[in-house]
Order: structure tokens, then C-alpha cells, then sequence
């Protein structure tokens, strides 16, 4: 099986299962319990923190645990827009963010935010001089992904902050760096970010654990109750196997951090080039360094993505049509057509995502099935 659908998800770094079981059946105490088993979990989530803050170069204490990308997106937005709606009422995003962001925008405009949605280019990059002409004064909070989960385009994140901080000073930043850390050296505070999500299974975590950076500065409300835990902002007995995996993944996909980003680099050009022959094919995004290392789609025209899918699976291939957290529903790409794509560039859009385990021999094997298999398909649709 050739799996190139990580962005998907990854495979668990088998370090890190191995610690998450000895903390399931050794160290499984509640942390929130005084005694011995309590304080020995207790333990694991201020070990957790401290690598975290430390890869991240802030606070410990600006680490929040949750349960992936979306509660951290959510609680970032809805927990700001409550906590500052007496200072403005206007939030913006950008029109290619994951539904974790898109559909809370969506949410809360129903409940009386004023939503901007800023266009982007051909190549998935924020229009600068719509981000501008967006700013005011009752703008509270921005949200942008660093790298978008579906094309790989990389929004310029400083540059970002610092027309945030020209135009609405009191504005806050949140990011959603679902696809970029572990790609990316990321220091939030020396960028102008505010607040940061991330997700533990993009990074050969755990499913089901994610984290939020939140400046010490953020004034943010809670959106989940109970009983108290993280200072009351995120309530829940803590995932402490979960928490533990995430922050002993996020050291590991650090570690040789160039040199896997110079194989990511290498592998994607290797695909480009390989189907660079093949007739009526359109590269979605931009191609080099200047777009995420792990990304690549590739437009087929004159085959739907289901029928490319159901090929590669047939070859034992793994590959996506876009985004795989929005359940099995087939949908139009809001990205591709964010992007102004047409009918037929979004009907045929397959995303290939490599992470450092995938091998230049499955790529070519990939290319081999693609220049076998696209023609034959080409001609039975024609028919």
C-alpha cells in the first residue's frame, strides 16, 4: 500500500504509541487527583507544556489542550468574539480556511458578527489590498491558515500581522497552523500571531488531541463548562496520553527538521515534473518552495476526482479528492473556487501529500498508474 494522503493524516511515530500505552496501563491516574497516580499524569501534561512552549519559544501557561484543530479553531473564535464583542462586532477570514473556521464565521454571523471574507489570488495567496480596505475600527479578531490544507499556498503571516497592527491595532490575530507545524519553524509571538491551532495526527501524533498557543494577552471565553480544568478555559479530564503524544511527536518531527523538508521538496518536484507530459493536467497553486513542501494538486481534466480515486485505489494507492475532514460527502472545493477554477479543474482535482516516510519509489509508481491508467480513462469518458 502506498499511502500519500497526509494531510489526511499520519502515521503515529512509533515512539509515541509506545508512550501513549505505558501511560494508558502504568501512569493512567487522573491528573486532576492529589495522590500519587494523579501528581505521576500531572506530571506528563507539565512535561508535555514545557516541550511545547520551549519548540514554540513562549510560555508554558500559553498552552492550551484540546481535542484537535477544529475545538481549537472554534474555542479560538467563538471564545474571542464573545470576550471582545464590546470592543468591535467585525471579524475577518479568509475565503479558503478550513471548515473548522469557514462554518464557525458562518455561525457566527447568524449571531450578529459582521463577517468579511477576503478573496484570494490564482494561486490561493490573500489579497493584501482587501485586507486593508477590510480593517477598521471595530475589527476584533483575523483569521488566516498558514498553509491551506487543500492547495499547500502559504500566506504571509507577518506580513499580515503587521497591516493588522497599522490598520486595527486592537484586532487580534488566530491561525490556524493545522498544516504548517511540523513544516514550518513557527515562533507565534515574533510573527504577530495571537492565537495558534494545531493538530496532533498531521504530525505522526494521536487523533483526538491538539493544542492552542493563546498570548498571555488574549482576553478569551471559555465555550466548554464543567469541571474547571486549564484554568476553566478548556473543562474535561485532560488526555493525558494524548497530550503526552502530541508534544513527544511535535520534538520528533522537529528533529533533521532541513533535511525532511529538503526530501518533502524534492518529492513534490519529482511528481510536477513526472506528470508535466501529460496532456490537459493544471497544477493548482503554486509549485516551488514558495508553497507548502508536503502538498501537491493536480488538476486532470476530463475525469472526475472519484473515478482518479477509485483507479489509485485499485492500484493500491492512496489519495484524496480535498479536504478529508468534512465526512465522505463529495462537495465543491471552496478553495479551487476561492481560486476561480472552473467546473471542470474542480470536478477533477486529486491531492497528493507526502510526509517523511514516502519514498521516491512511490511516487514513480504513482506516475506509472497516472500515465497508464489516465488515457484509457479519458477515452471511455469521451465515449
Amino acid at each position: 500500500m502506498i499511502y500519500l494522503d497526509n494531510s489526511a493524516t499520519t502515521k503515529v511515530y512509533d515512539e509515541v504509541a509506545k508512550q501513549m500505552v505505558k501511560i494508558m496501563t502504568e501512569d493512567y491516574g487522573n491528573p486532576s487527583s492529589k495522590h500519587a497516580k494523579g501528581l505521576e499524569a500531572e506530571g506528563h501534561i507539565k512535561t508535555a507544556k514545557a516541550d511545547l512552549a520551549k519548540l514554540l519559544k513562549v510560555d508554558e501557561k500559553e498552552i492550551l489542550f484540546t481535542s484537535g484543530g477544529t475545538e481549537s479553531d472554534n474555542l479560538a473564535l467563538i471564545g474571542c468574539a464573545e470576550a471582545n464583542k464590546r470592543a468591535g462586532n467585525h471579524i475577518v477570514v479568509s475565503a479558503i480556511e478550513h471548515p473548522a473556521v469557514a462554518e464557525v464565521a458562518d455561525y457566527l454571523e447568524a449571531q450578529g458578527y459582521r463577517i468579511t471574507r477576503l478573496p484570494v489570488d490564482a494561486n490561493g495567496i490573500v489579497d493584501m489590498q482587501a485586507l486593508s480596505e477590510a480593517l477598521c475600527e471595530e475589527t476584533i479578531l483575523v483569521s488566516v491558515m498558514y498553509v491551506n490544507n487543500e492547495i499547500g499556498s502559504v500566506q504571509p503571516i507577518e506580513a499580515i500581522s503587521a497591516m493588522i497592527k497599522e490598520k486595527a491595532p486592537k484586532a487580534l490575530l488566530h491561525v490556524d497552523a493545522v498544516q504548517a507545524f511540523g513544516k514550518y519553524k513557527i515562533y507565534p509571538k515574533r510573527m504577530g500571531i495571537d492565537l495558534m491551532s494545531v493538530s496532533g495526527h498531521k504530525i505522526h501524533g494521536p487523533k483526538g488531541v491538539g493544542f492552542l498557543f493563546i498570548n498571555s494577552k488574549v482576553k478569551i471565553k471559555p465555550i466548554m463548562f464543567g469541571g474547571g480544568q486549564q484554568n476553566g478555559l478548556r473543562s474535561g479530564t485532560d488526555n493525558v496520553p494524548g497530550i503526552a503524544g502530541i508534544a513527544l511527536a511535535a520534538k520528533m518531527i522537529y528533529d533533521d527538521f532541513e533535511k525532511k523538508r529538503e526530501k518533502l521538496y524534492a518529492l513534490k518536484k519529482r511528481l510536477i515534473e513526472g506528470v508535466a507530459d501529460i496532456p490537459d493536467i493544471c497544477v493548482n497553486g503554486t509549485t516551488g518552495e514558495e508553497s507548502a513542501p508536503h502538498i501537491v494538486n493536480i488538476s486532470f481534466i476530463g475525469v472526475r476526482s472519484e473515478v482518479l480515486l477509485n483507479t489509485f485505489a485499485a492500484n493500491g494507492i492512496c489519495v484524496s479528492a480535498g479536504s478529508a475532514c468534512s465526512t465522505h460527502k463529495q462537495s465543491v472545493s471552496s478553495t479551487l473556487k476561492a481560486m476561480g477554477a472552473d467546473a471542470k479543474r474542480m470536478d477533477s482535482a486529486i491531492r497528493f501529500s507526502f510526509s517523511e516516510w514516502t519514498t521516491e519509489e512511490e511516487i514513480d509508481k504513482c506516475l506509472e498508474v497516472l500515465h497508464k491508467e489516465l488515457p484509457m480513462l479519458r477515452r471511455f469518458v469521451r465515449k
